[in-house]
């Protein structure tokens, strides 16, 4: 399935990132359990993403919530079938939320081989995440998402330190994955 991606239409007004409890440290050495909690504290301000669900019938859609210099926030919505490839997220760290629907993720492990390509495997059965399930990664996790039930779904998620590149992954044989691309923020979305 080719999975496509749209960016919101409408700016939001800037959000800041809610000050965790238990963040005393710099915001560079915030480790995923943080993520986590500002992911949950993002996810109760419903009149900062409600208004912009939007669901596309073509492509998966997404808009940004907040940012800062070391952390953003992603509202993303799923039509029932929609979903992301096999992908990593550029040596980020983040947790996302199921505000809405049903989402499955599917996590690849690292396993050695005889090549650099043989350590990234489909691994594990899917993990499926309702309302208010959450997940939580370091930066070496490497996952597709998809919407695999009859209803729509809308998710929000945070990364740190902010995106600036995403590797895009295909299963080529008994769960092998290889790169097949890489996006770039400010150049393909």
């Amino acid at each position: 399935m080719t999975t496509h991606t749209t960016p919101a239409t409408t700016d939001p007004s800037p959000a800041t990132f809610p000050s965790p409890s238990s963040a005393s440290r710099p915001r560079a050495t915030w480790k995923p359990a943080v993520l986590a909690e500002t992911a949950r504290t993002l996810a109760r301000q419903r009149p900062l993403w409600q208004p912009l669900v939007d669901f596309d019938p073509v492509t998966r859609y997404y808009a940004r919530l907040a940012a800062d210099e070391q952390h953003e926030a992603w509202l993303l919505t799923w039509l029932p079938g929609q979903g992301t490839p096999w992908h990593d997220h550029g040596g980020s760290a983040g947790s996302f939320v199921v505000l809405q629907g049903v989402l499955t993720e599917e996590v690849a492990g690292y396993q050695a081989g005889p090549r650099p390509g043989d350590e990234r495997r489909a691994t594990g059965p899917a993990v499926i995440l309702g309302t208010g399930d959450q997940r939580t990664f370091g930066p070496r996790h490497l996952h597709r998402v998809t919407n695999h039930g009859p209803d729509p779904a809308v998710s929000l998620h945070v990364y740190a330190p902010k995106l600036t590149t995403m590797n895009n992954y295909e299963e080529v044989d008994d769960g092998l994955l290889e790169v097949i691309e890489q996006t770039r923020m400010g150049s393909d979305w």
